[in-house]
């Protein structure tokens, strides 16, 4: 069974860091696309940062710097390092998949795949990030 689990998520303080971890079983991360999202209160989800089967990645222009997003492929799983964290980062995190064997890639900048070219969404783990 294909499921993409979430996990790593917590409350920091401002200025923190956070590494949220994405087990993607039963699906390959060798060659398609992944991304994380996230959705605060009273928002519409967001990208965050994708990276595509070859490790190319883009960022949104808000976690520029701040936010590295990663794949283990022998171990089918998706990272985010998530440093200088600040408040208005306070949301529910998503992982997202694309189909398999999608050889997308991205231009290394800061755009994402849409949200409707994934096929895959994990449950998403809670960020919270205070004053």
């Amino acid at each position: 069974q294909v499921q993409l689990v979430e996990s790593g998520g917590g409350s920091v303080q401002a200025g923190g860091s956070l590494r949220l971890s994405c087990a993607a079983s039963g699906y390959p991360t060798t060659n398609t696309f992944m991304a994380w999202f996230r959705q605060a209160p009273g928002k519409e989800r967001e990208g965050v940062a994708a990276i595509d089967y070859a490790g190319t990645t883009a960022y949104d222009n808000s976690v520029k710097g701040r936010f590295t997003i990663s794949k283990d492929n022998a171990k089918s799983t998706l990272f985010l390092q998530m440093n200088s964290l600040k408040p208005e980062d306070t949301a529910i995190y998503y992982c997202a998949a694309g189909p398999a064997k999608s050889y997308l890639r991205l231009d290394g900048g800061s755009r994402l795949p849409p949200q409707p070219a994934y096929i895959r969404w994990g449950q998403g783990t809670q960020v919270t990030v205070s004053a």
